[in-house]
């Protein structure tokens, strides 16, 4: 059966938080820690980007899948923040792990779920036989302006998932998709910052989609959440989540290995994915796990894993993801974050 053959993820080191980013604007530290449940947040180097990120991400999932990156006929890779406005971001992702040139490319947009977007075509292309392997990739520079609310959540990351028919780490048992033309956060183009309308964020957009994917997966697969291991929603600061589950039935402790926002911020479009992540780095072989996006504009992709026994062998490699989150974190005053951030314009002769 079909489904995910090998999983990478990245977290830049740098971190920035809650309360340096409030002392600069005169902001209550406390509010968005007990509101939002935001503890830090990550942050990339000058030198990093949606591209470098993805290659460290794919390169890893090629490492536990164990195969010749020859063989993916497809690589997408889902971001609202891809370096180029005209150029493909996974052409070049390609090219560092070796998979070109007979290789399929593009880069997909969705506002938060352009990853699980790239994910569901790469998987259904294996499963129609149209190619052996196929890799989606989520990553994101996330994008806040200054002293604005998503400023404390805008983070980076990446995840990477190879799907195949052979070997199979954790089946694909079900997906689906829920979608409507909800206007709750938006970026123009040449627009550097998105914009995002308040009334619109909470019930309208993020849990009528959420909400909807996933009790429309679990009616198509029968399943309930007492049927699960593991969830894993979209985290665009750490009350959603939590009170999403909460609403769908599914205990707090099902929700906890993969719910990283906290401690990483919210990386957008690969939110979901590096949940997925966490959760893979220590789901035992029958463990069935929900994972369920969200992007703005808006929709929800839902997918039901169940990890086989190879699941384990590839466990014990480096690269977990709360590793990644509590080990090695470099914390930046404001001034250095606002440099690499390019929030620091010089002014011209």
């Amino acid at each position: 059966m079909e489904g995910i053959v090998g999983y990478g993820a990245y977290v830049p080191r740098n971190r920035i938080k809650v309360e340096e980013i409030a002392k600069v604007w005169g902001a209550d530290a406390p509010s968005y820690k007990r509101g939002l449940m935001l503890e830090e947040k990550s942050v990339p180097s000058p030198d990093q980007d949606v591209i470098t990120m993805s290659v460290e991400a794919a390169r890893r999932a090629v490492l536990r899948a164990g195969i010749n990156p020859k063989d993916i006929g497809a690589i997408y890779v889902g971001s609202e923040s891809h370096p180029y406005a005209v150029k493909p971001s996974g052409t070049v992702v390609a090219e560092a792990i070796g998979a070109t040139p007979d290789i399929h490319c593009a880069d997909f947009e969705f506002a938060c779920k352009a990853g699980s977007e790239g994910m569901f075509v790469a998987f259904g292309l294996v499963r129609a036989g149209l190619i052996k392997y196929g890799l989606g990739i989520g990553a994101d520079t996330s994008q806040g302006a200054p002293g604005d609310a998503l400023e404390y959540s805008a983070s980076a990351g990446a995840a990477a998932y190879i799907f195949g028919k052979d070997d199979v780490i954790a089946t694909v048992d079900a997906s689906y998709s829920y979608m409507t033309d909800t206007p709750d956060f938006w970026r123009r183009e040449y627009q550097f910052y998105p914009r995002h309308g308040g009334r619109f964020t909470g019930e309208p957009a993020y849990f009528k989609h959420v909400l909807g994917a996933a009790r429309g997966i679990l009616e198509q697969t029968g399943l309930t959440p007492k049927d699960f291991k593991y969830v894993t929603f979209h985290q665009p600061n750490g009350k959603f989540p939590l009170r999403a589950g909460a609403m769908l039935g599914f205990e707090k402790a099902k929700i906890e290995q993969g719910w990283l926002v906290p401690k990483l911020g919210n990386t957008y479009s690969g939110a979901s994915p590096l949940g997925l992540s966490a959760i893979l780095d220590v789901a035992k072989p029958g463990d069935r796990i929900l994972m369920v996006s969200y992007g703005s504009g808006a929709g929800s992709d839902a997918f039901v894993f169940t990890a086989t026994k190879r699941l384990a062998d590839v466990q014990n490699m480096t690269f977990k993801t709360w590793d990644m989150l509590n080990n090695h974190k470099r914390y930046l005053e404001y001034g250095e974050y606002a440099k690499f951030r390019g929030k620091i314009n010089k002014i011209q002769d």
